[in-house]
Formats: structure tokens, C-alpha cells, sequence
């Protein structure tokens, strides 16, 4: 009698707790929206030709999670604008000649890219244009550049560096999307 009890009490209370559920939560646009488009992406960055992966890593993120159903513009009921403000890039270098005695003594040699991405996202009714929800995104990612391999080779690859460049802004815009879709669609 005395395991039960406490035992019992435990059940009633870990199922009757407020505002706390077990496994995934229902998901929802706010306002209960169930048609939504995604325009591309505006660009305010110096970055040409990006727009298309932020759009479609936040497509692909609502088409898996189906909370809505995505629309050309005149089906919708709520449209989603994103937009990239700015893509910045900065570069760690080495510029010490004695850790490269092969190269030239004012021979710069970067040894990696950190890119840095921040985008606004607006829910918006389209019915009157009011903002039902915004946020501002922001995530940095490192590369590293091509390698000079011999002492011969005095250049990189351009190629190499602008692929894995944009790879790397394939994978930002991955994970950004996939926070900001979550954070549209988290019920408190």
C-alpha cells in the first residue's frame, strides 16, 4: 500500500502538468494559416545569385513539415518575404615569413574564410498586408581555402574556392531555414 500510493500520485501529476507535453507538439502558422507562399528571396547583399538557396532550403523545409500547404501567390492566404541583408566575409591570414620561408617576405597566405549571413523573414496576410510575424536570422560558417601545395605553385584555384564558397552557403542557408521555420512555427 505504501509503494502504491506514491507511485500513483506520481502518475496524476506528471500527466496533468499545464503547459508541458510529451513528444512533438503541434505545429502552426500563427493565426492557423494553412496556405502559404514563398516568394524568392530578396537580395540587399553583395553576394550575386544566393536568393535561390535561401528560398528553396525554406520550401523544402515547409513542404517535409506539411504544417502548410504551399501555393503560388494568389492561392495563399499568408506569404512568407524573406530577405538577405548581408553577406559579409573576413579572412585569417598568416604573415609571418618565418613560418613560410618558401614564399616572398611580403607573401600574405590566408588560411581560412569565415562568411557571415544575416536575413529577415515577414509572415504577412495578404488580405490587408499586416505582419503577423518577423524575425531577423544570423550564422557564420569557416572554410578553408585552396592550398598552395609546392613552392613552385604560386596561385589557388579560383574554382575551387568559389565552389566551396557557395557550398558553404548552401549549408547556411540550410540551417538558417530550418531555424526559422521553426521559429515561425513553435505553439507556446
Amino acid at each position: 500500500m505504501n509503494i502504491v500510493f506514491p507511485a500513483l500520485t506520481a502518475a496524476i501529476l506528471l500527466t496533468t502538468g499545464c503547459a508541458y507535453h510529451f513528444g512533438l507538439a503541434e505545429r502552426s502558422l500563427p493565426g492557423g494559416y494553412s496556405q502559404l507562399s514563398i516568394p524568392v528571396f530578396k537580395n540587399k547583399s553583395a553576394e550575386v545569385g544566393i536568393e535561390p538557396l535561401f528560398t528553396n532550403a525554406l520550401i523544402r523545409r515547409f513542404a517535409r513539415s506539411q504544417v502548410a500547404s504551399l501555393t503560388e501567390n494568389d492561392g495563399a492566404n499568408v506569404t512568407l518575404e524573406g530577405t538577405i541583408v548581408k553577406v559579409d566575409t573576413s579572412q585569417g591570414a598568416i604573415q609571418d615569413s618565418h613560418l613560410l620561408p618558401t614564399l616572398p617576405s611580403a607573401a600574405v597566405l590566408v588560411t581560412q574564410y569565415r562568411l557571415m549571413v544575416t536575413a529577415v523573414i515577414v509572415l504577412k496576410r495578404k488580405s490587408d498586408e499586416k505582419i503577423l510575424w518577423q524575425g531577423s536570422f544570423a550564422n557564420e560558417k569557416v572554410y578553408d581555402p585552396p592550398r598552395i601545395g609546392t613552392p613552385v605553385v604560386n596561385s589557388a584555384n579560383a574554382t575551387y574556392n568559389q565552389s566551396a564558397r557557395t557550398q558553404t552557403l548552401s549549408l547556411l542557408a540550410e540551417e538558417m531555414m530550418a531555424e526559422a521555420h521553426d521559429r515561425i512555427t513553435e505553439n507556446f
